[in-house]
């Protein structure tokens, strides 16, 4: 196998084209795939794996008679990693992230435009940083404002749930943790919990996968018009982007927590008669954390990946060191905060609003400049006669724009559905941030437009499977006789064709969320009320609306969580099934990618063209 790896780099024949075969999720064999009972893995693991027939090993050197009028048929079979225990299904959690890295891969082609690639590679890393601070802000508004601040310091929150009656002033009888500022430092342990867990998942999985060197790698220029980005050294080692990006990320989250834990003691020692010790204590902490959230950005901003070559060094110092400034940051923050403050009490929420409707702006302007990017890259290229990019080479924003929404969705949801929990009357706590219950609202309103597409969508298969069946009939020579065999034939065929259709249904989706996002924005901020209050004047059918739509908008995030967990963890405790494969113009479908992959020249795009 390494023998043929180097003369896949390095033969005379190293242009041979490949065609990469992908099964679906219901998993299938290489042989199945390659329709030959002797394959070898070319590389990969028992995770995952490329395989090829064995008579092709050597398809690239051009002395052993290998096929030169046919592409080398190479089967990456994934199906493994699907399987494991039911827990990683938790990983649906991250459902964002996931989303926001297809942005990347689904950059249009473009050549000698260097600036405008790196340009659109910065929006896309500052798109997911943005969701690290909404997702970290999501979990602090609920552990630290909805339960630490608002149902501890109300005495009938407090003695409806026993279990916060340690934190509570009134229940305690003035505990040693019902001082306002020590209720918030204990509440960060949750979301700083969570960054760390993340970090250590990321770290791992970085060990495991980007940090596998691909063999023989050399390196190319970047304006030389080259094979597509799967045969390019650096396509499969993001060791060092990775790593500087885990760092961004982790002390983003951990910047958040203590800003969330911070702004509030500070903001109070702020007020006029309040200790000029502490409000010196305050102003500089929060220089501090300006500082980090620079620093963090300019981590983000630095550079980005390099396809054309390997970068084998490791910003270890910055690495370890960001995270680690972050975390000593929140302890010193969460040590001001536990301060005795004896005339501090919790009232309302915390200043939680002008940040999400801050984080929403930036998002919305950041994908609104990332659209403008692609379509700069797009009409400039030159490269698409025929049509095959998605949107006309917009599917990477509409998808950036997809992942911001359902990241807003999850935070405005399990905000507004932790709310009810804790008060179920509606009388005691002031609520979440007015904007994370429009976003809430909201979730309705985008599933009767995703429904209403789907019909029209279903019925166009309908009426193409009619169709159809008259030019299976033809075609096949079927007997008359035999309808139910036509008509799965037809029917399969016109379900085939709304995979045509999968751009169609991005676009209406991205545009959906992109107006309701801007019109909650827009009504949190002019009205600052919940809709149900907003419309309490409004006509009768309005106000009903918004009742439903604010009501239903919690519980669809509760109900779409039990969904994920259970969807998420069935093909987890099933084996993979032999299914028939598929041929695909792009890499796996979902997972990673394999951990050692050769560099070698391929010819499908690595851009997502549909």
């Amino acid at each position: 196998m390494e023998r043929a790896q180097e003369r896949a780099s390095t033969g005379p024949a190293a242009s041979a084209a490949l065609e990469l075969l992908v099964h679906g999720v219901g998993g299938a064999t290489p042989e199945k795939m390659l329709n030959d009972p002797r394959t070898v893995r070319i590389t990969g693991d028992d995770t995952a794996a490329v395989y090829r027939r064995e008579a092709d090993v050597d398809a690239e050197n051009a002395t052993t008679g290998g096929p030169g009028d046919r592409p080398v048929p190479e089967a990456y079979v994934w199906s493994n990693l699907t399987s494991g225990n039911g827990t990683r299904a938790l990983w649906l959690l991250l459902l964002p992230f996931m989303v926001v890295n297809l942005a990347h891969w689904m950059r249009p082609a473009a050549r000698q435009r260097t600036r405008a690639v790196r340009l659109y590679g910065l929006l896309v890393r500052l798109t997911g940083l943005t969701l690290t601070v909404l997702l970290v802000a999501a979990v602090c508004e609920v552990a630290l404002d909805l339960t630490a601040w608002q149902c501890a310091g109300t005495r009938a929150c407090a003695e409806r749930h026993t279990w916060l009656g340690f934190l509570s002033p009134a229940v305690s009888d003035g505990g040693w943790w019902s001082p306002p500022g020590r209720r918030l430092a204990l509440a960060a342990v949750v979301p700083t919990a969570l960054t760390v867990l993340l970090w250590y998942l990321s770290h791992r999985t970085w060990r495991a996968y980007e940090s596998q060197e691909p063999p023989n790698a050399r390196t190319e220029s970047e304006d030389v018009p080259g094979h597509t980005a799967l045969g390019r050294p650096g396509f499969w080692y993001g060791r060092r982007l990775v790593a500087r990006l885990r760092a961004a990320h982790t002390a983003a989250g951990l910047l958040t927590v203590a800003a969330a834990v911070g702004t509030a003691a500070a903001r109070q020692d702020h007020a006029p008669g309040g200790p000029a010790t502490l409000d010196v204590l305050g102003r500089l902490l929060e220089a501090a954390l300006a500082a980090g959230a620079l620093a963090t950005v300019w981590v983000v901003c630095r550079r980005g990946r390099s396809e054309h070559r390997l970068d084998r060094r490791l910003d270890a110092h910055l690495v370890r060191r960001l995270p680690l400034a972050a975390l000593g940051l929140l302890g010193l923050t969460c040590v001001y905060a536990g301060w005795e403050r004896p005339a501090w009490r919790s009232d309302g929420r915390l200043p939680g609003d002008v940040t999400f409707g801050g984080i929403a702006l930036v998002q919305g302007a950041l994908v609104i400049a990332l659209a403008l990017v692609a379509s700069v890259l797009y009409r400039g290229a030159g490269s698409d006669p025929q049509g095959r990019a998605a949107l006309k080479g917009l599917g990477g924003p509409a998808v950036a724009m997809l992942a911001c929404a359902l990241g807003s969705v999850m935070s405005g949801g399990v905000s507004q559905r932790v709310s009810d929990w804790l008060d179920g009357t509606g009388t005691f706590l002031a609520g979440p941030p007015v904007l994370l219950t429009w976003q809430a609202s909201v979730i309705p309103a985008v599933l009767i437009v995703l429904l209403a597409l789907c019909g029209l969508l279903a019925r166009r298969a309908a009426l193409l499977a009619r169709a159809e069946r008259v030019a299976v009939a033809r075609e096949y020579g079927a007997d008359p006789g035999d309808q139910a065999r036509t008509q799965r034939i037809a029917r399969a065929r016109a379900m085939a064709t709304l995979t045509d259709r999968a751009p169609l249904l991005v676009a209406v989706t991205s545009t959906a969320t992109l107006l309701l996002g801007a019109g909650a924005l827009v009504g949190a901020l002019a009205t600052g009320r919940t809709p149900e209050r907003a419309a309490e004047h409004a006509h009768p059918l309005v106000h009903g609306a918004a009742q439903t739509g604010q009501a239903l908008g919690s519980w669809l995030i509760g109900l779409g969580f039990l969904l994920f967990v259970t969807w998420g963890g069935a093909p987890t405790r099933t084996p993979p099934r032999a299914a028939p494969s598929a041929s695909s113009g792009t890499s796996a479908p979902s997972g990673r990618a394999p951990r050692t992959p050769s560099p070698r020249p391929v010819t499908p795009s690595a851009r997502c063209p549909t």
